[in-house]
């Protein structure tokens, strides 16, 4: 017997899956550049091995004011700077040549200890400053080089001048340790703490501003689910083990501290905690933190999230699904449900992996997509586009989702639809109501709700 209830439920399910997909394409590279002083200079660097074209692969993005930074970590030899930006108001070319962050000299590998070695992500704080994770390891993919323990790196984006420098402390390194995300709580300036993953070795490192101090947090909710491990993006199949890895920040709660959203990259769940644990190093640091982690639940199968980002403004989450090419998103003052996320964006051609997404100040959504598993476990053709930055306005981006803010509460708009199709048709069993009619009812009703923008 077919009841309203369930007609709305999947029409519930199949408006949640809808999305405009209208980000737009507003950078793209076949392979990266740097911004030499001469061409001379760029074919030197070339010809001594400094700089290998193909060796070089954006993963972060973080956009301050007029800059929108890249890191490309040092995976393989020839990476002749591992943080760069391009100036977003000049629009003279959509594959524009970076320019080193903070200066060519500060990812000189000659010196003996290298200013910047080969960060993952980057954060840009409302304090004007720019922190930076570097996780100090280079040649990943083939001679691996540790340059010492993790590093967090604070900038004054004001003068480009180094204003911090924290190295973590050999107890917060473990074996295979690898810091590759970060999030920045930044409500008051003068206390602020950074948040670092460790997917290597699961864990989650706490550092103050104000005490100049770190502190590593252990959880088994850090770690990779096994079952999650299985990979398949555009026809290359392999398995991961990757553990704590996305990370974003609520804003300020009436208590003053926010809540981390959370989840390993191996995984198809959603965590979270509130800070105020996490900044307390003896609570933190004891046994007893275990049960101020919640489960907000699962994405359902093959949905393992890459890197995350709150927009602090709407509360809606943005999160990349790697295994799908897809972006998707979840509005936080509603419960982490199938029918409360929507996809964004997917596209088997300019997103496959997304590597990270953020949204600006300027209510911008940013999303890089570097084909990872290619550059990885194949071989990228520097014929083709192989690295795109995509955006839209965060309204556009979550127009028609479970993510818009609606003028007409979903439920009403569901149960008129189910009072349509109990005055119109008979579901009984004994009506002798075709399937036939009730699925065209359901493509009418569904193109109702639909025209109605829900």
């Amino acid at each position: 017997m077919f009841h309203a209830s369930l007609v709305g439920l999947l029409l519930l399910w199949a408006v949640a899956a809808q999305g405009n997909d209208n980000l737009r394409v507003a950078y793209e590279w076949r392979e990266m550049d740097f911004k030499y002083a001469s061409p001379d200079q760029r074919w030197s660097a070339i010809e001594r091995g400094e700089f290998k074209p193909a060796n070089v692969i954006p993963f972060g993005l973080e956009v301050a004011g007029h800059r929108l930074f890249v890191t490309l970590p040092r995976w393989r030899a020839g990476v002749p700077a591992s943080l760069g930006y391009l100036d977003l108001n000049d629009t003279s070319s959509k594959m524009p040549a970076l320019k080193p962050f903070p200066s060519w000299q500060a990812h000189s590998q000659l010196e003996a200890e290298p200013e910047l070695v080969s960060p993952f992500r980057v954060k840009a704080d409302r304090c004007g400053r720019l922190w930076v994770l570097d996780s100090r390891i280079s040649g990943v993919l083939d001679k691996t080089k540790i340059y010492g323990a993790p590093q967090l790196l604070v900038y004054d984006l004001h003068n480009d001048d180094l204003l911090r420098r924290h190295v973590l402390p050999a107890d917060q390194v473990k074996q295979a340790s690898l810091f590759a995300n970060l999030a920045v709580e930044d409500s008051d300036c003068e206390n602020s703490y950074a948040y670092a993953a460790d997917l290597g070795n699961p864990g989650l490192v706490v550092y103050s501003w104000k005490d100049q101090e770190s502190w590593r947090v252990q959880h088994h909710y850090f770690h990779p689910d096994p079952m999650a491990g299985n990979f398949s993006i555009n026809g290359i199949d392999f398995q991961w083990d990757d553990g704590l890895y996305g990370l974003t920040l609520s804003k300020p709660l009436e208590s003053g501290y926010s809540t981390l959203y959370f989840h390993p990259l191996c995984s198809n769940m959603e965590f979270a905690v509130d800070t105020g644990i996490l900044r307390n190093k003896t609570l933190a640091t004891s046994p007893e933190i275990y049960r101020e982690f919640k489960v907000l639940g699962s994405r359902g199968i093959n949905t393992q999230a890459g890197a995350e980002f709150l927009d602090p403004e709407t509360g809606v989450l943005f999160y990349t699904l790697p295994n799908l090419n897809e972006v998707a998103c979840w509005r936080t003052a509603t419960d982490f449900t199938h029918s409360s996320q929507s996809r964004i964006y997917m596209s088997n051609e300019t997103l496959v992996f997304p590597s990270d997404i953020k949204v600006d100040d300027q209510k911008r959504l940013w999303v890089l997509s570097n084909q990872l598993p290619v550059f990885i476990y194949d071989e990228l053709y520097a014929g083709s586009i192989n690295f795109r930055i995509l955006t839209a306005s965060v309204k556009d981006a979550i127009e028609n989702t479970a993510c818009e803010i609606r003028t007409s509460p979903l439920p009403d708009i569901i149960n008129k639809f189910g009072d349509i199709l109990n005055t119109n048709i008979n579901l009984k069993t004994t009506s002798g109501a075709s399937l036939t009619q009730v699925s065209s009812l359901l493509f009418i009703g569904l193109s109702l709700l639909m025209s109605l923008r829900i």
